[in-house]
């Protein structure tokens, strides 16, 4: 029987917004203007303030001294009247192309600062940086609308509400084709027979959208292509930097046997210091019986503090290597994890489905698994798939000490139905059958499966609100028992510490 899981699982990992021809992405180009009067819940640091402008930084770049600036105010640096020879505004250090990379670690941190509506106190909400944007636009009470045909001035969202029902000549179609239909007692059936009369031009509309998923998903591809080859370059370069840092190394080594050297010598030449300072005392007593002593003695003191000097030089040369040595280990750092981001990106395309299955291979079980048991991770979620080009948007999540009746004693197996970007030409509640299923790896193919048929009833199959992170999520709690995923003869759920789950969306009277 699928049994509903509690909602205090942790929503999905956010996905990363497309970047504008600006060169920041779209949720940082539209708060540009609004970015001197953002509040922030805990006080912003100083690192997260850009040098050029005083706000937040938007879209960081690094330059090789160290400071971060915005995109925009990047560019205003090396296109303003110093576009010759641009410099740091802190520091007065040099900007150049090969000295600024983007910084994407400063940036997830940023993204994730909590802000308050800049419609407070009007509107009392709390959310991330990355989501004002979309705050404002859809889940804002204070936002601004725009006006209809025939109708008042824009006004805010709880004002055009009343204004809607109450004064406004015109209802917009149901269907978003920019037609409407005039109000009247009977709006209902006027708005029905509009629906007859354009179901051509709805139709076209329905294929629009469908003849532009398909140009995004080319796009997708080329830009996977063009991860692929920034993966490579990034290789490359890593390996170059590599072969450079190398003789540097070696070359460390080297100096510091040298300063070694020369600290022995000191060493033993201000032991011979001394030993003069004690002649020459002796020799003043009797300098008129001395002084031929006494010129050899001057000179031995020259030479040792010649040596004295040389040593002092070859430490503060030593000082300048291991400094160098630092920045370039810096800078191999940051390429690693740029390396590292592009990678996880390129799997998180390659993953994209859209034919209501999924295959999801869950590493590290064991170590997963122990995780679980110590309260962190407490579920695991897979990445989104459709069930069709046009479809539903799903995940599976998964509990691998069990959750709720199952904790401790089974395998907990769930899907979860989340916003999707066709919500509003799909028939709701959903109502196809779901196969949830651990796979045998053994190869006799003895895979473990439950299915369910959606209960229209259940909140949990109704449309997703647009902007949560997805209904209450639905399936088995004890969907196996721990002890069965012990190797057997007639199965092998986990092989080489890895688990493999599958779900299956009916696709019974859905369009492809």
């Amino acid at each position: 029987m699928a049994a509903p899981r509690p909602e205090s699982g942790p929503p999905p990992g956010d996905v990363a917004g497309s970047r504008g021809e600006s060169g920041a992405s779209s949720w940082e180009s539209a708060l540009t203007s609004v970015r001197h009067s953002l509040r922030f819940v805990s006080p912003l640091r100083e690192e997260f303030v850009c040098p050029v402008c005083g706000g937040v930084v938007l879209d960081p770049q690094q330059n090789s001294c160290g400071h971060i600036y915005c995109f925009l105010c990047l560019r205003g640096l090396r296109e303003g009247p110093s576009a010759s020879s641009p410099v740091c505004p802190v520091d007065g250090a040099a900007i150049t192309p090969a000295g600024v990379f983007q910084d994407n670690c400063c940036k997830r941190e940023i993204s994730g600062l909590e802000v308050y509506c800049v419609n407070f106190p009007a509107c009392t909400s709390v959310v991330t940086l990355r989501h004002l944007q979309e705050h404002l636009a859809d889940a804002c009470p204070q936002r601004m609308v725009e006006p209809r045909p025939h109708c008042q001035p824009p006004q805010r969202l709880t004002l055009d509400q009343d204004r809607v029902q109450s004064s406004c000549l015109e209802v917009d179609c149901p269907v978003s084709c920019s037609q409407t239909a005039p109000r009247h007692k009977d709006t209902r059936g006027r708005v029905k027979l509009h629906e007859d009369a354009a179901l051509h031009r709805h139709m076209l509309l329905v294929l629009r959208s469908n003849t532009h998923l398909e140009q995004q998903v080319e796009v997708l591809r080329e830009e996977e292509a063009l991860m692929q080859q920034e993966v490579q370059t990034d290789g490359l370069l890593l390996a170059g930097l590599q072969k450079t840092i190398r003789p540097l190394l070696q070359q460390n080594q080297d100096q510091e046997l040298t300063v070694s050297a020369a600290q022995r010598t000191l060493g033993r030449q201000e032991d011979v210091l001394s030993a003069v300072r004690l002649d020459v005392k002796q020799v003043s007593r009797g300098l008129g019986a001395g002084l031929e002593g006494l010129e050899e003695l001057r000179k031995s003191l020259d030479a040792a503090i010649q040596e004295v000097s040389a040593a002092e030089a070859l430490r503060r040369h030593l000082g300048t290597l291991e400094e160098d040595l630092k920045q370039h280990s810096g800078l191999l750092h940051l390429h690693a994890a740029r390396l590292s981001a592009n990678r996880r990106h390129l799997r998180e395309l390659g993953a994209a489905s859209f034919g209501g299955r999924l295959v999801w291979k869950i590493d590290d079980f064991g170590s997963r698994r122990e995780a679980e048991v110590r309260g962190q991770p407490p579920c695991l979620s897979s990445v989104p798939f459709h069930a069709g080009t046009c479809g539903y948007n799903l995940a599976a999540r998964v509990y691998l000490n069990g959750d709720g009746e199952g904790r401790g004693t089974h395998v907990s197996l769930y899907v979860v139905l989340l916003p999707g970007d066709f919500d509003a030409l799909l028939p709701w509640p959903f109502r196809q059958t779901v196969t949830l299923s651990l796979l045998d790896q053994s190869g006799a193919a003895n895979h473990r499966s439950l299915s369910f048929r959606p209960d229209p009833t259940s909140k949990s199959f109704g449309r997703p609100a647009a902007g949560s992170a997805g209904n209450v999520a639905v399936g088995f709690p004890c969907f196996v028992p721990l002890g069965e995923l012990e190797p057997r003869h007639s199965a092998e759920y986990v092989k080489d510490d890895a688990l493999f789950v599958k779900v299956k969306v009916d696709m019974a009277g859905l369009d492809p």
